[in-house]
């Protein structure tokens, strides 16, 4: 008889109280749940605690280095990764233990759609579904790649399909975006001086047409109504800030872009 899989849950936070409960809640079903936490300032950790998780914490440099140094706790074969603010749908657990349960030797990953929520509506166009993530993998194969921001997991082998879609609110409101907005693109910076990119005035002109006219046009974020032009301005700004950011870097001749 087949050994029957256990799973681990990763769960990276940050004075997210407003909405890592929900996260919890629909993954309590997980034979553990690790929490990552970069210092708290919040209820976070109080509310965790809660749901009987084991909570490390650790200082946080980049999304990538947080999640790699979290694997070592994490003691089962298959890991599940989802951000505190993101949920799964009931029927997921069903769908996550038949698929490790009956995945080959050479199955080392997982992939599934993300719904992406704008202001309290699923937005599926310009780009943002189905929003492939990778979330479920063996532990032993799977490491996120080593980038500054919007990194992924990477394996050897074989990448298969979840039918159940992650539930991402990672824009309940315009100030939390704007907030992000400026700390990714100092980490977009950072990847590009760290891949030697030079800033360039035509790209920080035209870059942010494209993106707009890209989101917005070609891929039909017209049809999400004034949340796909607002999610196309902010593709367009978010290029505009990062480019802007790496011409502060070279202009100061920092290593890092400034919080």
């Amino acid at each position: 008889m087949k050994e029957i899989q256990k799973i681990s849950i990763l769960l990276p936070t940050f004075n997210c109280q407003t909405s890592v409960r929900a996260s919890l809640a629909s993954v309590e079903w997980a034979d553990e749940i690790i929490v990552i936490d970069s210092f708290s300032k919040d209820d976070t950790i109080k509310i965790a605690t809660e749901y009987g998780v084991r909570v490390f914490q650790h200082e946080y440099i980049n999304s990538a280095k947080q999640k790699n140094w979290a694997i070592q706790h994490c003691p089962n074969e298959w890991i599940f990764q989802i951000d505190s603010d993101e949920i799964l749908e009931e029927k997921a657990e069903g769908i996550i233990r038949d698929a490790i349960n009956n995945a080959g030797e050479n199955t080392h990953c997982f992939k599934m759609p993300r719904k992406n929520h704008v202001l309290g509506k699923w937005v599926k166009y310009g780009g943002l579904y189905p929003d492939w993530e990778y979330r479920l993998f063996r532990k032993v194969y799977g490491k996120w790649w080593d980038r500054e921001v919007h990194s992924r997991i990477v394996v050897p082998g074989e990448v298969q399909t979840l039918e159940t879609p992650l539930i991402h609110h990672g824009m309940p409101n315009i100030s939390k975006q704007l907030s992000n907005l400026n700390r990714y693109t100092r980490y977009e910076a950072d990847e590009l001086s760290k891949k030697k990119i030079k800033f360039s005035f035509v790209k920080w002109v035209l870059g942010p047409i494209y993106y707009f006219m890209k989101r917005y046009i070609l891929l039909q974020g017209y049809r999400d109504g004034w949340r796909g032009f607002f999610l196309a301005v902010y593709a367009g700004f978010y290029f505009f800030l990062s480019q802007a950011k790496l011409f502060e870097m070279e202009t100061l001749k920092l290593k890092r872009s400034p919080e």
